[in-house]
C-alpha cells in the first residue's frame, strides 16, 4: 500500500533504523533528512507558492490532515513558502507516521 493510502497509528519503542528510513524516504521525492536543533533526526521539505493567500491555504490544509491523523509538523511560513518538518517525539527520532504525512501532503500539493 502506499504511503499516502495509509493512516498514522500510536508509535512507540525505539526510532527507525538508517536502514528503514532509506527506503521510505525515496518514496517521498524532495524530501530530506535533517537533525533537529535538539540533535533528532528529521524530514522536511520546502513548498513554494505564488502568494500568501496560497501559502496560507496550504498550511491550513496541512493543519486538517495532520489533526485528523494526530501526527503534527513544525511549520515554517513565509510570504511564498512553507518548510514542512516531521519527526516523531514520542521516539526521539523518525517513525513511518512521519513518511505517511510527507506522502499526504505531496499529495495535496500536486491536487
Amino acid at each position: 500500500m502506499r504511503l499516502a493510502e495509509q493512516h498514522c497509528q500510536p508509535v512507540t519503542g525505539a526510532p527507525l533504523a538508517d536502514a528503514e528510513i532509506a527506503p521510505l524516504l525515496a518514496q517521498v521525492p524532495g524530501w530530506q533528512r535533517v537533525t533537529t536543533a535538539g540533535g533528532q533526526p528529521a524530514i522536511e521539505k520546502r513548498y513554494a507558492f505564488a502568494d500568501f493567500h496560497r501559502t496560507i491555504g496550504f498550511v491550513n490544509a496541512v493543519a486538517f490532515i495532520c489533526n485528523r491523523e494526530d501526527h503534527h509538523p513544525d511549520l515554517a511560513v513565509s510570504y511564498g513558502a512553507c518548510t514542512v518538518r516531521f519527526n516523531t517525539h514520542s521516539v526521539g527520532g523518525l517513525s513511518v507516521n512521519d513518511f505517511i504525512c510527507a506522502a499526504m501532503i505531496d499529495a495535496l500539493h500536486a491536487a
